[in-house]
């Protein structure tokens, strides 16, 4: 737990920074910061394709539902906590405790595909434990590059981050699609085990300084985060339209595009070709970011995840391979300026003090119905068409973007022009 004392040795850096430095790259922290990134999601690109087919082939469609909704659970259950720990530990400490939990995982998942005893119930009891580890890593990344940052570099950095990841996943989904037709599936995720173990490494050697911390409890703190939660109209409703939106996404994308690409195009090559073409609308996105900062940066993000729609609805109008291609880059396009422009909205407009907490509650709400999500989208497509959901995801995304445009507050999160402590 923090003090005000180490609060100060802690944002001392920061302030020093922002006189001297030209770029985020500049400082040795976030270059480590953003290799430990790299080398994560190089095997974090191969490891949902590879996971798809894993299940799919032991039991299909509906056990993949149930393996993705059990993996999305313990973000709900414990990011609360993890939340909470990022407000009052160092955030270098819990992300080299989360990365080491998660290729524990990962591990033991490779190997039960590799000798052939994975279930359906082994496979979601790893996702579990991947999942709970997410739920720690998440709110402390959220903080840590507002930590390591000076407040008027943070798009910058928050881009820079993004830009090798995303050129990595360009290839990955690719390369995955290959490994898995050519090997199996084991071999894609041992390799995202070692990744995830490399990276803790690289993020214990960061030593960052724990925030400012609370005198009061547990319940102390969590009443007062959702006290500031509530207080700003902006989050929770960007929060609740996220809530339908992400599990509409993740039901028409994540578990029904694997199965139509399966039925309808060539299977875990095109369906890989998707994921690059959408990787390849990601770095694209980076690219703009790096030029373009815009003054409206929460309705921009609103505005550029509506995109999302577009891979589903394309698939559920069956269209050919190549302008199933456009929408998913496109998509991805939309989807990295909108998380480049809220993430940067976030740390803006959110004390540091509170950036733990706001980033879980958040996260819960945008998380709270892709269990349900999968589970009901799983039992669909027994009676309807996959078309058919895939088009109703695509009109949900339409519509949550739609409604949450339509409310005052958002439009008054705008870019900080100078550095300054949010209120």
């Amino acid at each position: 737990m923090g003090t005000t004392t180490g609060s100060s040795k802690a944002e001392a850096p920061r302030a020093e920074a922002s006189k001297t430095v030209g770029t985020p790259l500049e400082l040795p922290a976030f270059r480590r910061f953003v290799v430990a990134h790299l080398i994560s999601v190089s095997g974090s690109a191969m490891a949902p394709l590879a996971l798809a087919y894993a299940v799919i082939e032991g039991g299909g469609g509906g056990s993949l539902g149930v393996v993705l909704a059990v993996n999305t659970v313990p973000t709900i259950l414990f990011l609360l906590m993890g939340g909470l720990f990022a407000d009052r530990w160092s955030r270098s400490r819990i992300l080299f405790v989360g990365n080491l939990v998660a290729a524990g995982a990962q591990g033991v998942l490779a190997g039960t595909v590799a000798t052939g005893h994975a279930t359906t119930v082994s496979i979601a009891a790893c996702g579990f434990v991947s999942g709970t580890a997410a739920s720690f890593i998440v709110p402390a990344t959220q903080g840590a590059v507002a930590q390591i940052v000076p407040a008027e570099h943070l798009q910058q950095a928050n881009a820079l981050l993004r830009l090798p990841s995303n050129a990595v996943k360009v290839l990955g989904p690719v390369v995955g699609g290959f490994v898995v037709a050519l090997s199996g599936a084991a071999w894609a995720l041992a390799w995202d085990a070692c990744t995830f173990a490399v990276a803790a490494v690289l993020l214990l050697g960061l030593r960052l300084a724990a925030p400012p911390g609370s005198a009061g409890g547990v319940l102390a703190d969590l009443r007062a985060g959702w006290t500031g939660f509530w207080s700003r109209t902006w989050l929770w409703t960007y929060t609740a339209a996220g809530t339908v939106l992400v599990a509409a996404w993740l039901a028409g994308f994540q578990l029904l595009g694997p199965l139509v690409a399966a039925r309808r195009y060539a299977g875990a090559r095109d369906w890989g070709l998707v994921q690059a073409a959408f990787s390849c609308g990601l770095l694209a996105g980076t690219l703009v970011c790096l030029r373009w900062k815009p003054y409206r940066l929460l309705a921009v993000a609103v505005v550029a995840g509506g995109g999302l729609a577009l891979p589903p609805a394309a698939m559920a109008w069956g269209l050919p391979l190549p302008l199933v291609l456009v929408a998913a880059f496109l998509a991805g396009v939309g989807l990295d300026v909108a998380i480049v422009a809220w993430t940067t909205a976030f740390q803006q407009h959110v004390p540091a003090a509170e950036q733990g907490r706001m980033s879980a509650f958040n996260g819960v709400g945008e998380r709270l119905a892709i269990p349900l999500g999968y589970l009901i989208t799983a039992l669909a497509v027994h009676a309807w068409s996959s078309q058919g959901v895939l088009l109703a995801c695509a009109a949900l995304i339409v519509a949550a973007t739609v409604l949450n445009l339509c409310v005052p507050d958002l439009h008054r999160v705008n870019r900080v022009r100078r550095e300054a402590d949010p209120a």
